[in-house]
């Protein structure tokens, strides 16, 4: 069975952010999970300009809740990205079937779904800086996982 990294959205709110990500996850072999709701439709035409011709629909699991998103997740791996974590995601060790979730661009995810999660990483950044656009992130975490997994198609 070829296991695959997946990224998982909770709440996205930005379209353009979402379609590169998507982008990116087309490229990059990895499957996308979107935790509702949206904050945007998907015939925005901000999403469509960027995502182009890299939408494939079964790449994408759209989860109704978090509830519904973490019940799906009992025995896997749910890795969340955020500022406030002091582990580096450098010094984390990837499997290939983690889900790597990150939260909204304008307020991360809420502490109670924060604390429901074992593995909290960040991207180290120089002093005073806040955070970087999600689709950097996303392509560095991805990046990272695949590399330490020797994921291949």
């Amino acid at each position: 069975m070829n296991l695959r990294p997946k990224i998982a959205l909770y709440e996205p709110d930005i379209p353009q952010n979402t379609a590169a990500i998507i982008r990116i996850c087309s490229c990059l072999g990895a499957n996308l999970e979107i935790i509702e709701p949206c904050g945007f439709l998907f015939s925005d035409k901000r999403f469509k300009r960027v995502v182009m011709d890299y939408i494939d629909e079964k790449m994408i699991k759209f989860y109704q809740s978090s509830d519904e998103f973490f019940k799906s997740k009992r025995n896997q791996r749910v890795i969340l990205m955020t500022t406030k974590s002091a582990e580096s995601y450098a010094t984390f060790k990837f499997e290939s079937n983690d889900t790597l979730l990150f939260g909204r661009e304008s307020a991360g995810v809420p502490d109670h779904i924060h604390n429901l999660i074992k593995y909290r990483l960040k991207i180290p950044m120089v002093i005073n800086k806040r955070s970087l656009n999600i689709a950097s992130s996303v392509a560095i975490i991805l990046s990272e996982n695949l590399r330490q997994t020797s994921f291949t198609k």
